[in-house]
């Protein structure tokens, strides 16, 4: 039986999920001084990253229209998934619910199963996410099987991240309810985290990015549970050698089943801005 998944392009796929021919991406876009960049393949993320340094403006994100994942709903599978955006950060859950809703309206009587995950993360969250949905329908499991595993996986994934600022996040509203955020003057960093329900939350602050990124190291281990049957997954935003360091650090206090480091795409980018790191566990 022939399945698709869809992620919307805040979760990045790999060389290797690209190359399956089963991954679809629902892109998102982003607007820089009233340009309009679309965060597909054509991404670049140098060139991004000059653009909104150079910027008076807060960069801003649209999501993908229900048109769209109506769209990307069509084809000759049986079974689709789509991972999306926390519901909390993006209206991207809601877009894909719609356009599955009107999708079956519109094809009434198919015999197509569609399943909107609501990834209550975000970035390699969500591609983590992806990955659980392959490794489910490869083991032959139904469809309602697939989607009650994958669901009891996103309640136990924790996602984690510290960046060089949060003037993105805090502009564009997403950081709703921390009280806490330090001035920069200080270079105080905080160690950002998910809540259950996907909401961004702040986990502990040290003075130096060096040292953020040691305590996030720390609470990735103090709340692993399980961790060596488990997927470390980083991305960063033009840091190369601080996510492997990451990894290294992380790797050092607890066994993990394996792990993987990815660049981050446009909408990760835009969020994280340069130097940001993400840990998914």
């Amino acid at each position: 039986m022939s399945y698709k998944i869809i992620v919307d392009s805040c979760g990045e796929l790999t060389q290797k999920m690209k190359r399956k021919g089963i991954y679809s991406s629902a892109p998102l876009s982003m607007e820089v001084d009233g340009d309009r960049i679309v965060d597909d393949e054509t991404f670049d993320q140098a060139d991004f990253l000059k653009r909104v340094a150079a910027s008076p403006e807060c960069p801003k994100s649209s999501c993908p229209s229900p048109e769209k994942y109506m769209e990307l709903y069509d084809g000759e599978e049986e079974r689709v998934y789509a991972v999306t955006l926390s519901a909390e950060l993006s209206g991207s859950y809601n877009s894909a619910q719609l356009g599955k809703d009107l999708w079956m309206e519109e094809h009434a009587g198919q015999e197509k199963r569609i399943y909107v995950f609501n990834s209550r993360s975000a970035s390699v969250g969500e591609t983590l996410i992806a990955c659980k949905i392959e490794e489910c329908e490869e083991k032959g499991m139904s469809f309602d099987e697939v989607v009650s595993a994958v669901e009891a996986y996103i309640a136990g994934q924790h996602t984690y991240f510290v960046l060089e600022n949060l003037d993105t996040l805090r502009k564009n509203g997403r950081l709703t309810g921390i009280k806490s955020l330090v001035a920069s003057a200080l270079n105080i960093k905080p160690v950002m985290g998910s809540t259950p329900e996907g909401k961004i939350c702040q986990l502990g602050q040290a003075r130096g990015m060096k040292r953020a990124l040691a305590k996030m190291a720390d609470q990735i281990a103090a709340d692993g549970e399980n961790t060596k049957n488990k997927v470390l997954a980083i991305s960063h935003c033009n840091c190369p050698e601080r996510a492997r360091e990451m990894e290294r650090m992380i790797k050092d206090k607890i066994p993990v089943k394996s792990s993987f480091i990815v660049d981050t795409a446009g909408i990760s980018s835009m969020y994280a801005n340069d130097g940001g790191i993400i840990v998914v566990l």
